[in-house]
């Protein structure tokens, strides 16, 4: 199984491409931070940065609603890609194609995966 779900915060306000048949991919980094004490007793902390990926609806929902900063849950699968760069070298990047995610910053608990619909009205979450 290839399942990865993460706890961060939003690196940078997403990014989004859209194509020519009307689908939509949005990227934005997504921070992950543990700490722990050394053997001196000094707090540690060790920041991860991950590459984060959606599709279609829910890279409307990433867009629209994701902001540098925000803490969120994302739940998805991890994808190798690599390609050769202008000098000849094979270059690789792992990324998580995020198939749904969770807000953490608000009182209340909001999820929105790639099976729900979002809503058509103006200024309502679609969650």
């Amino acid at each position: 199984m290839n399942k990865v779900i993460l706890i961060g915060h939003v690196g940078n306000d997403p990014e989004t491409k859209n194509f020519d048949n009307g689908n939509q991919v949005t990227n934005f980094s997504l921070a992950t931070s543990e700490s722990y004490k050394d053997k001196q007793g000094q707090k540690v902390e060790n920041t991860e940065w991950h590459k984060i990926q959606c599709f279609n609806k829910l890279a409307e929902v990433a867009k629209k609603y994701f902001k540098k900063g925000s803490k969120i849950l994302v739940e998805g699968k991890l994808k190798t890609r690599s390609w050769e760069n202008k000098e000849g070298q094979k270059v690789y990047v792992t990324e998580i194609i995020m198939n749904s995610f969770e807000f953490l910053d608000s009182k209340k608990t909001e999820s929105h995966s790639n099976q729900e619909q979002p809503s058509s009205e103006e200024g309502d979450l679609p969650f």
